[in-house]
Parts: structure tokens; sequence; C-alpha cells
């Protein structure tokens, strides 16, 4: 049964029944329902705080660590690959670019490496986004070095397939046939000069030999220089080899190439004589590296033994005949 209220009314001095609006009604019961929902939020949130479902942690922690442990391979990994790619990368600097005499790539030149950050454990509350974004960052670093590293072995390649053709133009070989070791007869260095009788730089060696003699070219190139010196080397031909290096053959008694002409390795060039300041036929031999003149002796070996090197240098130093120019 519907209880219902009066209320006194001091106007008219009588009860009354008391009606509530509607509209106070609805505020009343929107309030009880607010309160009831933010009552049953908090108890939830209290109870899933404090009273979590066991099995579903469980499940949770479980997946967390399957996935930090794949995490610490992977970056293991990594670390692996990483120290390969060092590994490489001094080989190119340190060993494959000094067999061709190429520089090496300064640290300046190679691919700007992103700081890496100071990693700390892995905690069990880490997600795979942190994850993810981590090993991102270091697969970016590693792909990077790889693409600088590739250019660089492409440039290697380059340099190698260039290697026969710089080969076939550094001198290698005696400008005279000299098969028993007996022509030298000056060697590289200090001495008296046989015209004057001063102390003289000599700056290649004398190769004594009867007049007509062939004189060849020792490696691959072109003629800068064929002409006549009266008061020098006489007639005396020039070679531009490129690489820096660059030969003279002196005291010609006939050249038989010209300025500008392309010569090869062993390619007879002049011939034995005594033209110039020669005191006797012969042929004298230089070699430029760079511009600056340095000892024959070491640009023979392809055509001695390493003993017969060896018995060659003993004579050159020795200076075991006499001097020419």
């Amino acid at each position: 049964m519907k209880r219902i209220k009066f209320f006194f009314n001091p106007q008219t001095l009588q009860f009354e029944q008391l009606t509530v609006p509607l509209r106070v009604k609805l505020l009343r019961f929107i309030a009880i329902l607010s309160a009831i929902l933010v009552t049953s939020a908090l108890v939830i949130y209290l109870y899933t705080r404090f009273f979590p479902n066991k099995p579903e942690v469980a499940e949770y922690n479980k997946k967390m660590e399957l996935m930090n442990y794949r995490y610490e391979v992977l970056k293991k990994t990594l670390s692996e690959l990483e120290g390969r790619m060092g590994s490489l990368e001094q080989r190119d600097n340190e060993l494959y670019r000094s067999i061709f005499e190429a520089n090496p790539v300064p640290d300046s030149l190679r691919v700007v490496l992103i700081q890496k950050e100071k990693q700390s454990a892995v905690s069990r509350s880490a997600t795979e986004e942190i994850l993810g974004v981590d090993l991102e960052k270091q697969l970016d670093q590693l792909s990077a070095r790889i693409r600088y590293q590739q250019k660089s072995y492409e440039e290697i390649a380059v340099l190698i397939r260039n290697q026969d053709q710089k080969l076939a133009c550094i001198p290698a070989i005696q400008p005279v046939s000299n098969k028993q070791l007996n022509r030298i007869a000056s060697g590289f260095g200090s001495r008296i000069d046989p015209v004057y009788g001063t102390t003289k730089m000599h700056k290649g060696l004398d190769f004594a030999a009867p007049q007509g003699v062939p004189i060849y070219a020792t490696g691959n190139g072109f003629v800068t220089t064929a002409a006549y010196a009266p008061t020098g080397y006489g007639n005396h031909v020039v070679i531009q080899h490129g690489y820096g290096y660059e030969t003279l053959y002196g005291h010609m008694v006939r050249m038989n190439v010209v300025a500008g002409q392309s010569v090869v390795r062993g390619q007879v060039i002049g011939w034995v004589g005594s033209t110039g300041k020669s005191t006797g036929p012969h042929c004298h031999y230089e070699v430029h590296v760079a511009g600056l003149p340095v000892d024959p002796i070491h640009f023979f070996y392809n055509d001695l033994t390493p003993a017969q090197f060896d018995q060659l240098v003993k004579m050159a130093t020795t200076g075991s005949a006499k001097s020419f120019d």
C-alpha cells in the first residue's frame, strides 16, 4: 500500500497532501544510479587490483618470459653480426685496401651510427612495442653499415679489375738482357763521378754492354721524351707508366721510339751506346716513383729468382765494376 505523506500548511492552517514533482523524482533517480555505478566501478577496481585472477597473471608472466628470452637471443645474434661487421671493416682498411695501395676509408666517412642508448635489463613489465623499437634501431644501424661496406667492396672490385693493368705498367724487368748478372757497372747512391772526380748522387743503375745491345721498356706506358742531351743523358727515353711510376733510359746509340708513342713491357725502345756524358757503352737506367728517384734494383722481380736478386743486390752495392757516367 502506497504511503501518502502530508505536511502542515501554515497559510491555510490545514494538513495538505505532499506531492513530489516529476523533475525531482528524475533527479533523485539519476543521483542514486550514478552512486551505484561509481561504487561498482570502485569495487571492481579494488578487486582486480588486490585480488587478481591468478591464472591470467601466470599466463601473462609466461608470455613475457618467453618474449624476453627471444629478445635476448636476437640481441645476442645482432651482437655477433655487429662483431663480424667490425671485423670486415677492419680487414677492408688494413688488408684489402693495403694490397691494392688504396687509402683506407676514414671513420668520418663511414655511416654515422645513432648513438646507442644504454640498455637496462628487460623487466617483467616490458612491452612488445619497447622491445620492437629497440631491435629496430639495432637492425637499422647494422643495415646502414652493411650498405656502406658493400659500397666499399664494390670499389675494391674495381681495384681488382684494374690490378692486372697496373701490374703490367709497373717497371718489373731489367732494361737490358743480363742473364749472367754481370752487367751492373754502378749502383744507386752517392759515388765519385768518373768525369768530374767529385762526389755526386747517382740516381740510377749503369748496365755495361756492347754498343748495339737492345734496351727494353720495363713496363707498359707511353713515351714522354725521346731526345738528345749532349752534356747529360745523350740519346735518352723517358716513359710514363702511370700510377706514379716513370723510367729513364740514357746514352743510347740510337732510339727506336718517339714522344707520345705507347709501348709495352719488353718492347725494344733503343740500343746501348755512349752518347752524352759517358765514358763507355752502357745503359743508364732510372726509376722514379711519385717524382722521386728510387733504387731500380728493387724492380727486377719479374725476371729474377730470389737467389739471383740477392746476387744482383750485392753486386750493385759493392760497385764491382767501374762507373761510366
